[in-house]
């Protein structure tokens, strides 16, 4: 280090000139720091990253597609439409079996109430209007399954109807 007052080499780190008893402290002048450098960012990192769309699932993607075939399949022999027009959808097929076994529930049921009613009519008339009531409940018990089977095909759900549901006819 020169001392700025008499111009004499100190050492490097000496407090006062060994010349003149200068402080060398504020003599030396004060060190310039060069600013940080700002550096641009690699260009691949300058965006943000790419966005990636979180993986479908195949089932629930299938059961949103699909969901009108599911309805159509409670809706008398409307079954018969996700059957040709889905499929490869495993969600329309399975409502498509439930529209089938309730549809098969509808038409034996059908018949064994016009039987049993005209049994009973030809026993005795009122006895035969009040048996016609009593069986025709059992079509409220139906429509009920059918809304059920229809709630759940919206929902996007393959969930068994109450009684019939374990029986499968379409593979």
């Amino acid at each position: 280090m020169i001392c700025t007052q008499c111009g004499t080499q100190n050492p490097d780190n000496g407090a006062f000139c060994v010349g003149c008893g200068q402080s060398l402290q504020a003599a030396a002048p004060a060190p310039q720091y060069a600013p940080p450098q700002q550096y641009a960012q690699p260009p691949q990192y300058a965006q943000q990253p790419p966005q990636y769309a979180a993986p479908v699932d195949d089932e629930a993607k299938d059961a949103q597609d699909n969901k009108l075939m599911g309805i159509l399949s409670y809706l008398g022999f409307l079954w018969l439409v996700p059957i040709f027009a889905a499929k490869e959808s495993k969600f329309a097929k399975f409502h498509a079996n439930q529209g089938l076994v309730l549809f098969i529930l509808e038409v034996a049921y059908g018949i064994v109430n016009g039987i049993l009613s005209a049994i009973f009519y030809a026993i005795s008339w009122r006895l035969g209007s009040i048996m016609g009531t009593i069986l025709g409940l059992v079509y409220i018990g139906i429509a009920v399954l059918a809304i059920l089977g229809i709630v759940n095909a919206v929902k996007g759900e393959k969930k068994e109807l109450p009684l019939i549901g374990k029986i499968k006819i379409l593979k």
